[in-house]
């Protein structure tokens, strides 16, 4: 195994640029001028995509940013001590010390083991300070490769404990806590936090317990350990492994962020939780809301976030239902024509369904209906509608089974979804999906929760709870809701049918601005959920009413204003966006045109004011614009893609690009008020990662 660092990799006092961006660059360039990577630009992209998912600037002025690659071909350190420091988000200030690790996509374990190595002594203050005295890159080379070698690396992976020589705190006598931490890398978070609360409790004389679930390996806490803590800690960034073995205990969670900052003080929360009969515990295989990364510390979520998540997650599962039926679709009207859908009245399927079950590649079907075609093409398109329209139709269980899995876990997963079959069959929709989710994840959270015997047990999970929660939520569903909700339904339907003019024209404002508005969001998905539930309505029974079609437009179009406008925009007047965002704004634009509206999101999380307001104009312009022209899309996602799916697709572009010069207008106008002529937006403006953690961002003159 060659050296994961070498003197080609180390720049000593070095001005390597006014901001992250460009010292992740430069360091991205060492590690690709050594031959360790195949380029500089793939692997700064991949680093800087860790970075904004979690800030890599750590107290005491280090910073690790970090990533798998596929441009990596050798695990790499590269290292800068950096003259001036630069802000990577940490709480004390800019850093002068920052590692960029780089793994390989696929890295082997050895390799993988000794990054972690090193994240784990940057917490160590004698490692930190003998690299700020090196005088030369071979002693740095030195330092790290001692701390990296296998050796001290074989005496600490997967669950370690903290030894308590001191005497115990009052708080805590006799007691031990427990803790997982996790990352989305598995490279540095993972280790530093874990090492840092393993330190903290040392100190403090509590008995620590921690599994790291890492890329290293991870060796699972002893049940008997777990038995006996008092509480437990969850650092973590995503979701913990096998989350149940800590059932009934109560929990402080936090991400890996503040573990590394604070983690004296989530120690003192878990004691204080252990005392507490009222804490948050963690849910016997039910979710709970112990299963993602919380935000904060210890306390519940606010019942607002809650319902939020709920339904995000619902809407997030359904998106590939909804979009590999959707394409599908499409591309079967492309081969066969828009009449595939209609029924046979012979057979009383559709033309599609009859073609596939009648008919083969040796047997091709010959059209007498006009605007359809038969032969090969016919066959194929008949194929694809057919597989597209079962897939389409799975969205409403879909989206109905993973409210349910978000509010129980796994035992709200199979009668959420056999609730929202019951609500496709009852004609209750997309708000049947919302209504018949809740039901069934509280029904099978509420019989997760039930104390029984030891026999039951056992049956709980697989009978017991699956059989009563689908008797309850898809019962109330038959007897109580679906006639109400179906009539919702059906009048929503028939006012949005009945839409035109200026009546059609504010709705595709309103659209237009709930797309734009969060760029992926719960208002952006409101929308979308509300546009694709009106296109499947139509796919299963098309009428000559084509207001679902007209609005299906009106949201993708408007959806794909905002990249698009703000790639525009770094183009216009790059001079008022920073080096980080004049980079997102080259890749922004194909984002947009394949209606992937989170594009926008960089942008947005560093400048809301003068970047949302802005962009909402011009997704509003082109919604009213589709809108009013009647542009009707067969396809729920592609973006520019499904071209072939959209009736007046000249329009509809024309739409997109008028939208697009107003809000890139707009946004360049609003980026420009209270700036003085000449003046560029600073360098190290707020970037994204900040923008998500304000706490930790040091103060700093404001931009005017």
């Amino acid at each position: 195994m060659s050296a994961l660092i070498t003197t080609e990799l180390v720049a000593l006092d070095a001005d390597l640029g006014p901001d992250k961006d460009s010292v992740i660059r430069r360091l991205a360039g060492l590690v690709a001028g050594a031959g360790r990577a195949t380029g500089t630009e793939a692997l700064h992209d991949d680093a800087m995509a860790r970075e904004a998912k979690v800030a890599t600037g750590l107290p005491g002025g280090i910073a690790i940013p970090h990533c798998r690659s596929g441009a990596v071909t050798e695990a790499s350190l590269a290292f800068g001590r950096l003259d001036p420091r630069v802000d990577f988000g940490a709480p004390d200030g800019p850093a002068d010390l920052v590692f960029l690790i780089a793994a390989p996509e696929h890295g082997d374990a050895d390799h993988l083991t000794l990054l972690t190595a090193l994240a784990r002594a940057l917490v160590r203050p004698e490692f930190v300070a003998s690299l700020r005295a090196a005088g030369s890159a071979e002693e740095v080379v030195d330092l790290v490769q001692d701390v990296v070698s296998p050796a001290p690396v074989a005496a600490t992976t997967g669950a370690t404990a903290a030894a308590t020589p001191a005497p115990a705190t009052p708080s805590s006598p006799g007691r031990s806590l427990v803790a997982v931490s996790a990352c989305p890398t598995g490279i540095a978070h993972t280790y530093m936090a874990a090492d840092k609360l393993t330190a903290a409790a040392k100190e403090m004389g509590v008995e620590l317990h921690v599994e790291t679930q890492g890329s290293s390996g991870s060796t699972p806490l002893d049940p008997a350990v777990i038995r006996e803590a008092a509480a437990v800690i969850f650092a973590v960034d995503v979701g913990v492994k096998d989350r149940d073995r800590f059932a009934g205990k109560p929990v402080v969670q936090s991400g890996t962020k503040r573990a590394m900052n604070e983690p004296e003080v989530m120690i003192r929360e878990a004691l204080a939780a252990a005392d507490d009969p009222d804490a948050r515990r963690v849910e016997g295989g039910a979710g709970g809301g112990t299963s993602g990364a919380a935000a904060g510390g210890g306390g519940k979520p606010s019942t607002g976030s809650e319902i939020r998540r709920w339904l995000l997650t619902g809407v997030s599962y359904m998106i590939p239902f909804v979009a590999a039926g959707g394409l599908l679709i499409a591309l079967g009207f492309l081969l066969a024509g828009y009449p595939v859908a209609l029924t046979d009245p012979d057979s009383g399927n559709t033309w599609a369904k009859d073609w596939v079950l009648n008919n083969s590649l040796f047997d091709l079907p010959t059209s007498t209906v006009a605007d359809l075609n038969g032969g090969l093409p016919g066959y194929l398109g008949a194929v694809l509608f057919f597989i597209g329209s079962l897939a389409f139709s799975l969205f409403i269980p879909a989206m109905a089974g993973y409210i349910a899995y978000a509010i129980a876990d796994r035992p709200g997963l199979a009668p959420g979804f056999i609730t929202g079959l019951v609500a496709v069959q009852v004609n209750a929709g997309f708000l049947g999906a919302l209504v018949g989710g809740v039901i069934a994840g509280f029904a099978a959270l509420w019989l997760s929760r039930l104390k029984v015997g030891r026999v039951v047990r056992g049956l709980m999970p697989v009978v017991v709870i699956p059989l009563i929660a689908t008797l309850i939520a898809s019962g109330l569903m038959v007897m109580v809701l679906g006639r109400p909700l179906a009539a919702a339904i059906t009048g929503l339907t028939n006012w949005l049918n009945g839409l035109s003019g200026t009546s059609a024209v504010l709705l595709g404002i309103l659209l237009g601005l709930m797309m734009a508005f969060d760029m992926g969001g719960p208002v952006n998905k409101a929308a979308y959920a509300f546009a694709t539930a009106g296109l499947a309505s139509y796919i299963s029974d098309p009428t000559e009413n084509t207001g679902p079609l007209v609005i299906m437009a009106t949201v993708m179009g408007a959806g794909m204003v905002p990249p698009i406008a703000l790639s525009v925009a770094t183009l216009i007047r790059p001079r008022v966006f920073t080096p980080a965002e004049q980079e997102q704004g080259k890749a922004a634009w194909l984002l947009g045109l394949a209606f992937i509206t989170e594009g926008a999101i960089p942008f947005a999380a560093a400048d809301p004011l003068r970047v949302i307001p802005p962009i909402m104009i011009g997704s509003a312009t082109t919604g009213a614009i589709v809108a009013a022209a009647g542009v009707q899309a067969q396809a729920p996602h592609g973006g520019i893609v499904v071209f072939f799916a959209i009736n007046g697709v000249l329009m509809w572009l024309l739409a997109i690009a008028i939208g697009t010069v107003v809000g890139a207008l707009a946004v360049v106008v609003a980026k420009s008020i209270g700036r003085k002529k000449g003046e560029d937006v600073p360098e190290d403006a707020v970037d994204l990662a900040h923008a998500h953690s304000p706490a930790a961002v040091p103060a700093r003159p404001a931009a005017v």
